[in-house]
């Protein structure tokens, strides 16, 4: 392509790509694995049904995995390289000079389910349904700096963008594409959001098979598959089905699997990795316990300060809380020591910030001295200890002294401040079996006079009110991320603070956070990506909007050894269930 910086079988943020034009399949997968048999495994969504099909609406639920499963996107990464994308709808992917376009050349071969080709005009109308007014909020945020899609012929489009910005090939390449023919009645298109249990019509290896709602859904794979020989898919999609499996908690999923309802799960409780994996089957063999280790972002699973609430705007009153939780108690008492202490936004990747800022780092901070926290300019914020030189009473103490800075005095039997208002606060979660660890903390703030109340809701509810920011304090797990960028203006901007349905949780409206996002996702090296991820890192931290909760360095999974069979090696960046159901295969 004629002025093109990049043209090539695949496209990588920094340039290098690990896997040369022509390779035969990704390093990490059995390309010659049988097909047949079933997955059969448990939803990893908290909901204990769902609703509807279209996974890219607000309303309702979708089942789990349904996305991945049915969808093929332009663009297909390797789960042992980050920042990266090989062809998958794609054949090749040329990127402007100037950074303000990107351009994909469909393949010939691509079908969807239905028989019919993919062609551009349906990779512009999935571009245009999900940036419209009916998708969930996120991707118009996502896609806030993409401008359009142009049909170039019948099977070439071109994305053009506001400005430039590496990680918007990626973005685009990676988004979801289905049939401009999905939701149709009598050859005309539903709006968006009423395409609810319309069968989605995607072009992935699997079709929804069998429902029973309420209790499980079958994917069904598709034995015509158009990639199924393609080098990005081979060795992948192996089950001819792949059953998730419903239940309403975590007691009922255990009992599932030591009696064999299902083959894999996914655990995230050290408790029951701990003391309740245990049973027959597992005597027997037939169920396996492992960890597989990867090398993961650590991600930022944090308990969310809502600052659009009175109580919880001042910052001495969130770093206040946040020296009340005993991190080092719980992992010992109740983890059994399973976990690490989340640090910041960027765990365990080049983006994470430590020390002092150096010159790059304050060459961005600087102009907003008096607008971001002071503490921003010295060391990195880390997570209170109990151990050590430090105790759990010294942090209570230091506590008490912010509280007290910021107008709360201890009288008439409560923390009040100058209103006589008392400090009450509430924790909102889907989930009863939440209480257990937030307990601990919530005895430790009683301690100082801060009330904290437990609430549990059902998950549609949980939902709403996350959606319209109707709590004061919940716990999220976010993911992490090796090459930060356009999403983090749904997880922090001022502008997705105003937004209903946002990603921006905790309220925070910042400009100097607004700027540095700004920095980080025009970044044009990573030279210039690093200050910025880094300085926004110290400048939530300090803001303290987070309080830090924990994350586990390995994926612990019991799976059925005799039904099931792997690969030797896990690759590095795999996403736990997700690897089994990509590139495990059924045992003949």
């Amino acid at each position: 392509m004629a002025g093109s910086a990049w043209a090539a079988h695949g496209y990588a943020l920094w340039g290098d790509l690990q896997y040369p034009p022509g390779f035969a399949h990704f390093s990490y997968v059995n390309p010659a694995a049988p097909k047949g048999g079933e997955l059969r495994l448990v939803s990893n969504l908290r909901v204990s049904t769902f609703d509807k099909y279209n996974p890219f609406t607000v309303k309702g639920s979708a089942p789990a995995y349904l996305s991945s499963l049915l969808f093929d996107s332009l663009l297909a990464g390797a789960l042992d390289e980050t920042a990266a994308g090989y062809g998958l709808l794609a054949k090749d992917v040329s990127v402007s000079a100037d950074g303000l376009s990107a351009t994909f050349v469909l393949r010939t071969e691509a079908r969807f389910h239905n028989g019919d080709p993919v062609l551009a005009r349906d990779v512009k109308h999935s571009f245009d349904m999900l940036k419209g007014p009916l998708a969930s909020p996120g991707f118009r945020t996502l896609l806030e700096d993409v401008v359009g899609v142009e049909v170039l012929d019948e099977r070439t489009v071109r994305y053009r963008f506001a400005k430039p910005n590496r990680d918007l090939p990626l973005t685009v390449g990676g988004l979801p594409v289905f049939s401009h023919r999905w939701g149709e009645e009598g050859g005309k298109p539903k709006p968006f959001d009423q395409i609810v249990m319309d069968i989605p019509i995607g072009s992935g290896p699997y079709k929804v098979g069998p429902v029973n709602f309420g209790k499980d859904i079958t994917y069904v794979r598709d034995p015509q598959y158009w990639a199924r020989d393609l080098n990005v898919r081979r060795g992948t999609a192996n089950f001819d089905r792949i059953t998730v499996k419903i239940y309403k908690d975590s007691t009922a999923r255990l009992e599932a699997l030591k009696a064999g309802e299902f083959d894999l799960m996914r655990f995230f409780s050290a408790g029951d990795w701990a003391r309740r994996v245990t049973g027959r089957k597992f005597d027997s063999g037939e169920l396996v316990k492992a960890e597989f280790k990867h090398r993961l972002p650590t991600g930022f699973q944090s308990y969310v300060l809502n600052t659009r609430k009175p109580l919880l705007q001042d910052v001495r009153v969130r770093q206040a809380l946040g020296l009340a939780l005993d991190y080092e108690w719980m992992n010992r008492q109740m983890f059994y020591g399973a976990y690490q202490r989340v640090q910041g936004l960027f765990g365990n990747t080049d983006c994470q910030a430590t020390g002092l800022p150096p010159e790059q780092e304050l060459a961005l901070l600087n102009p907003w001295r008096g607008k971001v926290p002071d503490a921003a300019f010295g060391n990195m914020a880390i997570p209170p200890r109990t151990d050590g030189e430090d105790s759990l009473r010294n942090n209570l103490r230091k506590a008490q002294a912010l509280l007290k800075e910021a107008g709360w005095t201890y009288r008439d039997g409560a923390l009040r401040n100058a209103k006589g208002q008392a400090f009450e606060l509430e924790y909102l979660d889907s989930n009863e079996a939440g209480a257990r660890v937030v307990t601990p903390w919530a005895r430790n703030l009683e301690k100082i006079g801060v009330t904290l109340k437990f609430r549990p809701v059902d998950f549609a509810l949980y939902q709403q009110r996350l959606q319209k920011f109707e709590f004061d304090i919940t716990s999220i797990a976010y993911a992490g991320t090796q090459n930060p960028g356009q999403e983090f203006v749904d997880l922090f901007s001022s502008k997705a603070a105003d937004q209903e349905d946002s990603g921006n949780l905790s309220g925070i409206k910042s400009p100097a956070v607004d700027a540095l996002i700004q920095h980080m996702t025009g970044a044009k090296s990573k030279a210039a990506l690093l200050p910025a991820c880094r300085a926004l890192d110290r400048v939530i931290a300090h803001s303290h909007v987070l309080v830090p909760q924990w994350s586990a360095a390995t994926h612990r999974i019991a799976y059925n050894a005799w039904r099931l069979e792997k690969p030797a090696q896990m690759p590095p960046y795999a996403q736990g269930e997700g690897w089994a159901i990509d590139t495990w295969w059924a045992k003949p």
